[in-house]
């Protein structure tokens, strides 16, 4: 698993808004210059955060960008899968694939289910406030 630029600056912008959680609303581009991304990156990204619920969101004059709710409301994972679409190790084991015809003869399938677990279970078990 390799996680995307997006996925990494939507964790960066995520935790920015936490450690500011006693600001009203973040401008983006207060938020583009402190972590150092283009404003057009980040307005992608937050517009998937919005949309989704994950941010608060105010256009226009004075508005701009906020958690709603506390840092150790969010989980990693959560986070990873809205940008990554999926965890999974291998492509077999993305929600909605495929069954693959070799499944019941896999030898690796159980290693790769493993995996899968493991890194779901950790990415859930941390949060943005364990990150602050």
């Amino acid at each position: 698993m390799i996680v995307s630029t997006r996925g990494r600056y939507a964790l960066r912008v995520m935790i920015d808004l936490a450690q500011n959680i006693e600001q009203d609303r973040i401008p983006l581009k207060e938020i583009a210059e402190r972590q150092s991304i283009s404003q057009k990156y980040i307005e992608a990204i937050m517009t998937l955060l919005s949309k989704n619920h994950f941010v608060d969101a105010v256009h226009g004059k004075g508005g701009g960008y906020k958690l709603n709710r506390m840092p150790e409301e969010y989980k990693v994972g959560d986070i990873l899968r809205l940008t990554e679409g999926s965890l999974a190790p291998v492509s077999c084991l993305v929600k909605g694939a495929e069954p693959c015809a070799k499944k019941d003869v896999c030898k690796t399938l159980p290693m790769w289910t493993k995996l899968d677990d493991l890194v779901e279970n950790y990415l859930d078990s941390v949060t943005l406030k364990d990150l602050l």
